[in-house]
């Protein structure tokens, strides 16, 4: 999380506001499509679909797609597509490791664009299993810092999720996140819920077993170049990376 946890809490900002939102649409009603198909149409019954719809609705996307996406997953609608499941992997400057997931309909396409992304932007590809073995797989809820008190909030957090599955909770500022194993963020979720809190998102996700340290804008620029070129990307619906930018660099790069 950590340096990508500041850059991806920067970036769902500004995604609000700038020419990405439809992009970050078209991932979400992907999200929707891909999780109706899998678990079924019905929100109640499928955990993995309620939380895609309710990441949706919070960026604001249109009730009529979501509703759509729904139907096209669930097969009452025509017009949904097959979506392969693939898993890229690169590094970027100081030694940063890249995971990268794609959702796609054209696994050469893919490969082809995000290939091009990464070395046009300084980054390299890495051989299959030297990045995914740096990342294990967790539940992850993050939690709207309540009344801009990021302490309390915590406090909060911890005491509703602790008993639920909660490996860790972690003040990253602007929001709280809560780590678990997978099958446990179901449960995790609904703590959080139950608590009267309101989350961001909850979804299974990614997260280093350790960090990279950039102290260096110059560095931390490369490494942004790439990470965004990624995102930029239509196949591309997460982007996991293990570099640690230093905060003060964060809010040089932010005044640039």
């Amino acid at each position: 999380m950590s340096g990508h946890s500041k850059w991806a809490t920067t970036k769902h900002k500004k995604a609000a506001i700038d020419a990405k939102r439809g992009k970050l649409f078209a991932k979400l009603i992907k999200n929707i499509e891909v999780a109706a198909r899998t678990g079924g149409p019905d929100p109640s019954g499928n955990p993995t679909l309620y939380d895609a719809i309710q990441k949706a609705k919070k960026n604001s996307v249109p009730a009529d797609n979501i509703d759509r996406a729904v139907k096209r997953g669930g097969g009452a609608e025509a017009g949904g597509a097959e979506y392969l499941s693939i898993f890229y992997e690169a590094y970027a400057a100081g030694g940063t490791a890249i995971l990268i997931e794609c959702l796609t309909d054209n696994r050469n396409r893919s490969a082809s664009d995000v290939r091009v992304a990464v070395t046009r932007n300084g980054g390299r590809m890495a051989d299959m299993g030297s990045v995914q073995r740096l990342f294990d797989r967790k539940g992850v809820v993050t939690v709207e810092v309540k009344d801009g008190d990021a302490d309390a909030t915590e406090l909060a957090v911890l005491e509703a999720t602790l008993d639920a599955g909660a490996q860790e909770v972690r003040n990253d500022g602007d929001v709280i996140t809560v780590l678990s194993d997978p099958n446990d963020l179901v449960a995790v979720r609904k703590a959080v819920q139950d608590a009267g809190l309101e989350y961001e998102s909850a979804e299974v996700n990614f997260v280093p077993t350790f960090t990279e340290a950039i102290t260096d804008a110059t560095t931390a620029s490369k490494i942004f170049n790439v990470l965004d070129a990624l995102e930029d990307l239509d196949d591309v619906q997460n982007v996991y990376s293990n570099d640690d930018v230093a905060d003060e660099i964060l809010k040089q790069l932010e005044e640039d």
